[in-house]
C-alpha cells in the first residue's frame, strides 16, 4: 500500500521533503524515498509521518519486524492516525495474528468510519476467524462507501464463494474485473467460480485471460487444467499442469490433479509416481496419500501405509476432510493387506465425520421415490407415449453407484458407432429449461401428469441438442449417470426411442461399495449404513415399478456378477439391445484409451474380472444396520 497522505487525519500540510518521499514511495522507488525518510527523522524524531511511512516501507520489503517496530512508534506520537493503524493491522496480519489486526482496524474505523480500505482489511481478517457473516458486511460496507473498490468486490466474492454462494460471488467477480479487467486473481477465481457453476468453456476463457496477462501464473495454470479435464481435453490439461509445475515445482495441488489426471487416462504408474512425488515434497498431505490408494495395491510393511498410520496417531489434530481423506485411505490399505477389521473401523469412522459435514434430508429423499412412483402410473405412460423426441441416439446407462455402470458404458464406448459421454447432467439442465412449472419435475414429480406433448418434446429436443454438440457424428450417444434411474420414466416421455441398461449387483457388494469409497461429488445417502439400506429398498422399489409401466424393450436388466462371468454373452445381449451390430472389439474395453472420470476409472482399464463379486463377504460381521434393513420386507420390491 503506497502512503495516501490526504488520509492522514491532521490537517497540517507536508513538508516539501515528505512530500517528494511520498511521490518516490507512491513510483515505487522503495530505497530513494527510505533515504528522504530517514533525514526526515535525523532532524526530527518525533516526526510520526516519516515514522509511519518508513514502517510501511519495510513492510512491503517483508521485514516485518521492522515495519511493526516502526508503526507502533509513530502511533505512540499520533495514536488517532487512522492510516497508521490500519498499516498495523495489515503487518499483524501477515504475522498471522488476525485478532490483534481486527482490534486495529475497528479502531483506525471508530476514527474514521468511511475508511474503505479498513473495512476491507477488517473483512480480510474476520474471514481469517472464521466470521464469514461479518466478513461479508464488512466488505458489503466497503463497496457501498467505494463503488469503484475491486479490491472489496473481490474479497467479497471470495467469502461468498466460501459461503457455498457461488452464483453470487461470480457477481463480485464480475463488478471487480468492469473496475479493473486485468485483475488477474479475480479471473482466476471467476474461472474457478464458472468451473463450479458447470460452464467449463466460460471458465477456460477466464483462465487463458489471467494468463494471457501473466503467462506463469501457477494457480490459472493448475485450474485451467481443471477445466480442460472437465472438457474432456486430458493431454492439454496434462500441458497445462507440466506447465504449472515449471513455475512452482512443489506445487502439490497441481501435482495431485496431475495424477487424477493420468489416472483418467489409465497411465497408472506414471499416476502412483505424480502423488509419491507430492509426498515427498509434503509427507503429511494426507490428500496425496488418499490419492495414491486408488492407485496402488498395498502390501505388509508399505512405507506408506506405515506414514498414514504415523498421521492417524494424531487424527484429532486434523481437520474435518483431512480426517475423512486419511480415514478412507487407510480402510482401502488396510483392506488391500486383509486386515478387514482395523479397515472397516476407519470406514465407520471416516463416514461418521463425513455424515456430520453432509446435510441429508433422509424424509424427503425417499419421499421424492415413492411420489415418483405414484405420479408415474401405468394410465400416464400409455396416453403419453410416443409424443417426445423421436431420436434414437441416446442411450441411458445407470442403476446405483458403484454398480458396474462405468463398466458397461466402456464395453458400449469401445463400439465404433458409441460415444460414451459419461455422467453428464445434461437431462437435468433441459428440465430446468422447461416452460411454467414443468422446470420443477426434477423435484417435483407431480407436474409431469400436467405437461403437454409439445413440452415432452421440447425436453428430448433440447437433450439431444445438448448431447450432438459433444458427439455430433455418434449412432449413440452413451449417458452413464447413475442417479438417471430417477428419472426413467420422464426420459422416456421425453426420448421415446432412447434405450435404458439397469445395473444390477449383489445389493450387500453395493452398498458396501458405496460406503468403502470416498466420492468426489456429494452421495448423502452413503455416509450411515442404516440410511444406505433404506436408500437401496427405496430404489429397488421404484426400479420394479418401472419394469411395469415402461413398455417391453426400452429398459434391459443387467446383471453386473454375469458380466463378469460371461463378458462376451453380455456384451453381445447389451449391444443387441441397442440395436448395434456385433464388434468384437467390445471385448477389449479395457485397451480404450478414452477419459473415463468416475470412481472406477483404474478398474475398467484391467481385462474382466470377478474379485468384486462377493468382496462383502469378510465385511458380513460389521454390517448388522445395513443387513437389518436390506431384509426388511424382503422381496416387496422385487420384479
Amino acid at each position: 500500500m503506497k502512503p495516501p497522505p490526504s488520509r492522514s487525519h491532521r490537517q497540517e500540510t507536508p513538508s516539501r521533503r515528505l512530500q517528494e518521499a511520498q511521490r518516490l514511495h507512491r513510483e515505487g522507488k522503495l530505497g530513494q524515498a527510505t533515504l528522504h525518510y530517514a533525514a526526515i527523522l535525523k532532524t526530527q524524531p518525533d516526526h510520526a509521518d516519516a515514522m509511519h511511512y518508513l514502517g510501511l516501507i519495510r513492510f512491503q520489503q517483508g521485514r516485518l519486524s521492522e515495519g511493526l517496530d516502526h508503526i507502533r512508534a509513530a502511533l505512540k506520537l499520533n495514536p488517532d492516525d487512522a492510516p497508521a493503524l490500519m498499516n498495523l493491522g495489515l503487518i499483524l496480519g501477515r504475522l498471522s495474528r488476525p485478532e490483534e489486526a481486527l482490534a486495529r482496524f475497528d479502531r483506525a474505523l471508530a476514527i474514521a468510519p468511511d475508511y474503505a480500505e479498513a473495512l476491507n482489511n477488517r473483512g480480510v481478517a474476520l474471514g481469517e476467524l472464521k466470521r464469514a457473516a461479518e466478513a461479508l458486511a464488512s466488505f458489503g460496507k466497503a463497496v457501498a462507501i467505494r463503488p469503484d473498490y475491486a479490491m472489496a468486490h473481490y474479497n467479497r466474492g471470495n467469502t461468498l464463494r466460501d459461503l457455498n454462494r457461488v452464483a453470487d460471488a461470480l457477481t463480485s467477480y464480475e463488478k471487480a474485473l468492469a473496475i479493473a479487467p486485468g485483475f488477474t486473481e479475480a479471473l482466476n477465481n471467476q474461472g474457478n467460480a464458472l468451473r463450479k457453476l458447470k460452464r467449463p468453456e466460460e471458465a477456460l476463457t477466464s483462465f487463458d485471460k489471467a494468463l494471457a496477462i501473466k503467462p506463469d501464473y501457477a494457480d490459472a495454470l493448475c485450474n485451467r487444467g481443471n477445466v480442460l479435464r472437465d472438457l474432456r481435453r486430458p493431454e492439454e490439461a496434462l500441458a497445462s499442469y507440466d506447465k504449472a509445475l515449471v513455475v512452482r515445482p512443489d506445487y502439490i495441488e497441481t501435482l495431485n490433479n496431475r495424477g487424477n489426471a493420468l489416472r483418467e487416462l489409465g497411465r497408472v504408474d506414471e499416476s502412483a509416481q505424480a502423488f509419491e512425488t507430492a509426498i515427498k515434497l509434503a509427507p503429511r498431505g494426507i490428500q496425496s496419500y488418499h490419492n495414491l490408494t486408488l492407485v496402488k495395491r498395498f502390501a505388509a510393511g508399505d512405507c506408506h501405509l506405515r506414514a498414514m498410520e504415523e498421521l492417524a496417531r494424531n487424527m484429532s489434530s486434523l481437520g474435518g476432510d483431512e480426517q475423512i481423506s486419511l480415514h478412507f485411505a487407510l480402510a482401502k490399505a488396510l483392506a488391500d493387506i486383509g486386515d478387514h477389521q482395523r479397515s472397516f473401523q476407519h470406514l465407520l469412522s471416516g463416514n461418521a465425520v463425513k455424515r456430520k459435514q453432509t446435510p441429508y434430508d433422509e424424509a424427503a429423499a425417499l419421499g421424492i421415490l415413492e411420489r415418483t412412483r405414484a405420479s408415474f402410473t401405468g394410465a400416464l405412460m400409455g396416453r403419453q407415449e410416443g409424443l417426445g423426441e423421436p431420436s434414437a441416439a441416446p442411450l441411458f446407462i445407470f442403476g446405483m453407484p458403484r454398480s458396474g455402470t462405468t463398466l458397461i458404458e466402456q464395453i458400449l464406448a469401445t463400439h465404433p458407432e458409441v460415444f460414451g459421454a459419461g455422467e453428464i447432467d445434461d437431462f437435468a439442465k433441459a428440465i430446468a429449461g422447461l416452460d411454467g412449472d414443468a422446470a420443477a419435475a426434477l423435484r417435483s414429480p407431480e407436474v409431469v401428469s400436467r405437461m403437454s406433448g409439445a413440452q415432452f418434446r421440447q425436453l428430448g429436443a433440447e437433450y439431444v441438442r445438448r448431447v450432438r454438440a459433444i458427439a455430433p457424428a455418434a449412432a449413440r450417444i452413451a449417458n452413464k449417470t447413475p442417479g438417471n434411474f430417477r428419472l426413467a420414466g420422464l426420459i422416456h416421455l421425453a426420448l421415446p426411442n432412447a434405450r435404458f441398461i439397469h445395473l444390477r449387483r449383489d445389493p450387500v457388494d453395493t452398498c458396501l461399495s458405496c460406503f468403502s469409497r470416498l466420492f468426489f461429488g456429494e452421495l448423502p445417502y452413503a455416509y450411515d449404513l442404516g440410511e444406505l439400506g433404506r436408500y437401496y429398498r427405496g430404489y429397488e422399489a421404484l426400479m420394479a415399478h418401472w419394469r411395469k409401466v415402461l413398455p417391453p424393450g426400452v429398459m434391459l436388466d443387467v446383471q453386473y456378477e454375469d458380466v463378469t462371468a460371461d463378458l462376451e454373452g453380455q456384451a453381445r445381449r447389451i449391444l443387441a439391445h441397442c440395436a448395434l451390430a456385433w464388434d468384437p472389439r467390445c471385448l477389449d474395453f479395457h485397451r480404450n484409451q478414452r477419459p473415463v472420470l468416475t470412481a472406477s476409472a483404474t478398474q475398467v482399464r484391467q481385462p474382466i474380472y470377478n474379485s468384486s463379486v462377493g468382496r462383502s463377504r469378510p465385511y458380513e460381521p460389521f454390517l448388522t444396520p445395513l443387513l437389518e434393513e436390506l431384509n426388511r420386507n424382503a422381496g416387496a420390491g422385487a420384479g
